[in-house]
């Protein structure tokens, strides 16, 4: 049963409390979601200092692909920290930083030849898109979407439109970035239906944007997630997507595709872009890319490169530690055939939460690919009114049960376990989930 939830402390215990205080003395604001510490974790289950074990449908925010500790993750990165900690491959070479570049080059989608950069986070790896556009197209603009999330620095931030907390008070932002809305279905800007609407969202573009304030051709790059992430767990329709890849091969815009938390299998595909077979120009990865190691990189077609040295740097990226774990983190999803378990055990996610979306009204709409799953709560379905109380109590009865989740968008819940994560566990989840909002309810 060590694979299952236990509490024997009301979370948060009093170890726990302690160092909540300490925490919160002596680390800045940022996005504590529960005053869950954890102590240790294995697989899909973590252990607080009070010896409570909960089901974690966090994965470190979509970084633990492979689970916490993957024995072949872990001895991969204590065998190269054994060897050499770092050697900065922007300088010098080494066999390690090269030999994964191969690799990462054939798992992303696209036939043409690429080449790798190096970062240390999401983050990085926008920004670095956004510079090589800009290098590349000697073009100054950009286009965003309403809802997106890249990363919390000035130029991802400026691509950001997830939330106005994460801009505010932080302007002015980097100029030129134009936010058009994004394809979410659920609650289309347009008020129309899908698939009628002949996604006018993509259309519109090159119908009013590009006949006015946006010529075309001092546009750089699009930046787009094929799932928005933290903008509510958003599928795009694959006509959207590619529609919009045509928009940007007619009008020779580079299109970065943001796979920062849908890629490396949690989507059912290695990349979420593939629901849609586009073969974008460029891709900023990073999270489940090194399972918890600080590792990001851009993928892109080898004629962009910047060709200058200077152009471009970074100390960190690529650390050979990160790099390790990396290559054991790709060979781990291959053999153990996590990308199709993803999508077998993603189906079965979506089968449990729609079965709950018909026993609880207060779930208006449930969507996303593989187990890259949410639920948004409304107060009512028709009006669809969002009720974000209620999804914050939801939250907070589940991590009192064992279950960690973790909030998206303005009114939903994500569900984001490891890919390694069993039928018996997405049940005790979901369970765990219905007690929850029955509790949430009262």
């Amino acid at each position: 049963m060590e694979d299952l939830p236990k509490i024997t402390v009301v979370p948060p215990g009093p170890k726990a409390k302690k160092i909540v205080a300490l925490d919160t003395r002596y680390l800045a604001t940022s996005t504590k979601a529960a005053p869950i510490v954890a102590e240790r974790a294995k697989g899909a289950i973590a252990w607080d200092v009070d010896g409570n074990r909960y089901l974690d449908f966090t994965s470190g925010i979509g970084v633990v692909n492979t689970g916490h500790c993957h024995p072949a993750v872990v001895k991969a990165v204590q065998e190269q920290a054994a060897r050499m900690f770092h050697f900065a491959g922007t300088d010098f070479y080494n066999a390690p930083q090269a030999e994964l570049a191969q690799t990462l080059c054939e798992v992303t989608p696209g036939k043409f030849e690429k080449k790798v950069f190096y970062t240390n986070s999401g983050a990085e790896s926008v920004e670095a898109a956004i510079k090589l556009s800009r290098w590349t197209s000697q073009r100054k603009q950009f286009i965003g979407f309403t809802g997106a999330f890249h990363g919390r620095t000035m130029g991802a931030l400026s691509i950001t439109a997830s939330k106005a907390v994460h801009r505010d008070r932080f302007f002015p932002m980097m100029p030129g970035v134009t936010h058009i809305p994004f394809a979410y279905c659920y609650r289309c800007p347009y008020k129309m239906q899908y698939p009628s609407c002949d996604v006018w969202c993509a259309r519109i573009l090159e119908e009013v944007y590009f006949q006015g304030a946006l010529p075309p051709t001092e546009v750089a790059a699009m930046f787009i997630e094929s799932v928005q992430g933290e903008g509510g767990y958003i599928p795009a329709p694959p006509k959207w997507i590619q529609a919009m890849r045509e928009i940007t091969k007619r009008n020779g815009i580079i299109l970065v595709d943001d796979e920062v938390q849908a890629g490396f299998g949690r989507t059912g595909k290695w990349f979420a872009i593939e629901h849609s077979g586009i073969e974008p120009d460029v891709i900023c990865l990073a999270k489940g890319m090194g399972s918890g190691v600080p590792i990001g990189a851009i993928v892109f077609r080898k004629e962009l490169d910047f060709g200058v040295q200077g152009a471009h740097s970074n100390t960190y990226g690529g650390n050979l530690l990160a790099v390790a774990s990396t290559k054991a983190t790709i060979e781990v999803i291959k053999k153990e055939r996590l990308v199709e378990n993803s999508a077998k055990q993603g189906r079965y996610l979506r089968k449990r939460l729609e079965e709950l979306a018909e026993a609880h009204d207060g779930i208006g709409d449930v969507r996303g690919l593989g187990l890259m799953q949410m639920t948004e709560f409304v107060k009512d379905r028709r009006t669809k009114e969002r009720d974000p109380k209620f999804r914050d109590a939801v939250e907070v009865e589940a991590y009192r049960r064992g279950l960690l989740l973790l909030g998206c968008g303005r009114s939903g819940i994500r569900y984001i376990p490891p890919l390694i994560v069993t039928k018996r566990q997405i049940d005790a989840a979901m369970d765990i989930l219905d007690a929850s909002m029955r509790a949430a309810k009262k």
